[in-house]
């Protein structure tokens, strides 16, 4: 029997616009859902977060332009926490799976890997990720 399973992951954007905010949201999903093997049909709901200097676009877009149209998808604002990091897009996928919760591969890319250096397998593959 399967059960409901999150996933994490989180990107930071080059600048705030549209083009920007929908390509590395796209890049993001997409990481997620290859490496976890995750297939339109598992997915219970996509939740999504962006930080206060983010508003070019609506991060769940990026799904719907990926063909996930049936998927329940809901944004939010981000904490605005002094200090913490800027430009920033937080996915969490609720999924259906048999995997245990040491399955999960939860994807921070690039310099968001310091967020959660315990649960991230994203590595450090952007250039995009300065600090500011």
């Amino acid at each position: 029997m399967s059960e409901v399973r999150g996933i994490r992951g989180a990107i930071r954007v080059n600048e705030n616009t549209r083009g920007s905010m929908l390509s590395a949201t796209t890049e993001l999903l997409r990481k997620m859902l290859l490496e976890n093997k995750i297939s339109p049909d598992d997915i219970a709901s996509i939740f999504f977060t962006a930080t206060d200097d983010l508003n070019a676009e609506y991060p769940a877009y990026a799904a719907r332009e990926m063909g996930l149209s049936s998927v329940p998808l809901l944004c939010a604002r981000e904490m605005n926490v002094p200090g913490s990091m800027k430009r920033l897009i937080r996915i969490l996928i609720h999924v259906n799976t048999n995997r245990s919760k040491d399955e999960i591969k939860h994807q921070y890319l690039g310099e968001t890997s310091r967020l959660r250096p315990d649960i991230s397998t994203g590595g450090n593959n952007d250039d995009c990720h300065n600090e500011n």
